[in-house]
């Protein structure tokens, strides 16, 4: 009975497979039926976080290239993917090549798609990065097609776009010439030219890089993404709304719901959970926090010398960096004994309360898990109360707060601009990297995900072993990542998992009930007995003790002309 039924789910997986397979028979596709397969949550997961680290690369590779050619756009882009080890992208980026690898390529960014648009249609912010992003990815994808795949993509999508006869070529020949940069009359002669409504290449118009003649736009192949890209956006915005419309249904499931509502904020780089090797003495944290401490943790360090005092959200992203770097669970319960006694907190209290969490975080207490050092992305998108210190300094900060602090830290008027000029655009993780290489002297490899990276890179400069690393040994890092976390997920006590890579310290829900239910006794306290706080703590308490917005939006349709991506990377 068993075998009959792993037969006929072995069968229908082949049928939908099948299927799947000629729904994306090109390398580059529209996206335009949702796939009907079976996908275990694993899969489910894996799929996302890939698509979404190649998103995340695109970002950083336009961020830091902002003004160069698609051509140079394109390069740096593969050069990072490549970097990465994401073969499945890279398989894509090669051209319409027709084989059994690149099929199963084809079909992981099939599916990764449509995820992804679950997790990103919910609010206005998510869709636009979703839709800025894909356009990236397509961008390169279409960028390697030759004039014959580009036929073919035509044809498989029946865009009726003819090239021009040899006879129509010839009569314009001088016009396209002048009009075509970077391209002799040989090149011009043997390339296909496409003549398009003007209103379709609008930018390309804009930019004097083509041929207008009654109406028509004469554009050669590599120009010709910004006519389909037009269409693949539109298509993108329209599913987006579909599937905005079907999240209710989805979300039924408690599983789907939390998993998708996390995969924004995911960490996608290496498991910082385990500490580093070696051990960190807490004498040395003041002299560290100068150059290798990211600029939140820098920030919060600082402020904790200066007060000996943190809010909880502090203490948390604080405490599991930490740990992280190397300092053992006695020294750090040392380290924070030493501080916050120094400021309001007897050690009674902190022996009785304080000391439990820090336990807890070093997965010493309660369920004992260990759990993960916050991600640039959870950093990011902490929401921050009055008198807090954690978070990211970057978005936090007003422009002239952060450069008066880059100051004080080190950094010249030029850098200072600089790296402030990033962060106000919302590059924020793009700024860090800008203030690590200002302060180590030196370039960057690739971009800051995480405040361990941080600490991380910092060492290995100072060791004199730099930050560059070949891909073989990046592909090995992120392998041995996933297998520490399927570890820790296998070893967790009690039969209760290890903090994944994809929700990172999002699950830590006994944690946060914990530290609430602290604040709302201190804050309670203060009600019954207002003489033991100043007036300035009570407000701070108040305002902590307020909960936060929902930020489940409801189901609602956006305009359809509020933005165009059209022009990125031109």
């Amino acid at each position: 009975m068993n075998n009959t039924r792993q037969n006929y789910l072995n069968a229908k997986r082949f049928a939908a497979d099948l299927a799947l397979e000629h729904i994306i028979p090109h390398n580059v596709c529209f996206y335009l039926i949702p796939p009907i397969i079976d996908l275990t949550i694993d899969e489910f997961e894996k799929l996302a976080l890939e698509r979404l680290r190649i998103l995340r690369v695109l970002e950083q590779v336009t961020a830091k290239n902002p003004k160069v050619s698609p051509e140079a756009w394109r390069e740096a882009a593969l050069a990072e993917v490549n970097h990465e080890g994401l073969r499945t992208y890279v398989k894509l980026c090669r051209g319409n090549i027709t084989d059994e690898v690149t099929k199963m390529a084809r079909r992981r960014d099939y599916l990764s798609h449509f995820i992804l648009r679950f997790a990103y249609c919910r609010s206005e912010e998510l869709r636009r990065w979703f839709v800025a992003r894909e356009m990236e990815l397509f961008r390169l994808k279409f960028g390697a097609l030759s004039m014959r795949h580009i036929k073919e993509f035509l044809d498989v999508y029946e865009l009726e776009y003819v090239p021009l006869t040899d006879q129509e070529k010839c009569e314009i020949s001088e016009q396209l010439c002048m009009s075509t940069a970077n391209q002799t009359r040989l090149q011009i002669e043997s390339n296909d030219f496409y003549a398009v409504h003007f209103t379709e290449v609008l930018n390309l118009v804009r930019d004097r890089k083509c041929y207008l003649k009654g109406g028509k736009a004469y554009i050669p192949p590599e120009s010709f993404v910004h006519v389909v890209a037009r269409k693949h956006q539109q298509l993108i915005e329209d599913g987006l709304k579909a599937h905005l419309r079907m999240l209710p249904t989805l979300e039924i499931d408690e599983r789907f719901s939390m998993l998708l509502k996390s995969i924004h904020t995911s960490y996608t780089g290496k498991n910082y959970t385990v500490a580093r090797n070696g051990c960190v003495p807490i004498e040395s944290l003041d002299q560290l926090s100068k150059k290798s401490f990211p600029l939140c943790m820098r920030h919060v360090h600082d402020t904790l010398r200066a007060t000996h005092h943190l809010k909880h959200f502090g203490r948390m992203q604080y405490t599991l960096f930490l740990k992280a770097i190397g300092v053992t669970m006695e020294d750090c319960l040392r380290f924070w004994r030493e501080e916050l006694t120094r400021g309001k907190v007897p050690i009674e209290k902190f022996e009785k309360e304080y000391a439990y969490n820090i336990r807890h975080n070093y997965g010493k207490e309660g369920s004992r898990i260990n759990y993960t050092p916050f991600s640039c992305m959870k950093v990011i998108t902490a929401p921050i109360g009055p008198a807090e210190t954690h978070g990211c300094p970057f978005k936090n900060l007003d422009p002239s707060a952060l450069k008066t602090k880059l100051s004080g830290y080190g950094l010249g008027a030029i850098d200072c601009d600089e790296v402030a000029g990033y962060a106000a655009k919302g590059h924020y993780q793009i700024a860090c990297g800008k203030y690590f290489e200002t302060l180590h002297e030196t370039k960057l490899e690739e971009g800051i995900n995480h405040p361990n990276q941080y600490f991380e890179f910092s060492q290995l400069t100072m060791d004199g072993k730099g930050t560059e690393r070949p891909r073989q040994a990046q592909q090995q890092r992120w392998n041995g990542s996933q297998m520490n976390s399927q570890t820790q997920h296998d070893q967790s006590s009690h039969g209760l998992a290890d903090s994944s890579t994809l929700h990172g310290a999002d699950d830590d829900q006994e944690l946060w009930e914990i530290m609430e239910s602290k604040e709302k006794e201190t804050y309670g306290a203060a009600r019954e007995n207002p003489s033991l706080f100043s007036s300035s703590d009570r407000k701070q308490q108040s305002a902590q003790s307020k909960p936060s917005p929902n930020v489940q939006k409801q189901l609602q349709d956006w305009d359809d002309e509020d933005f165009d991506l059209l022009e990125v990377n031109e």
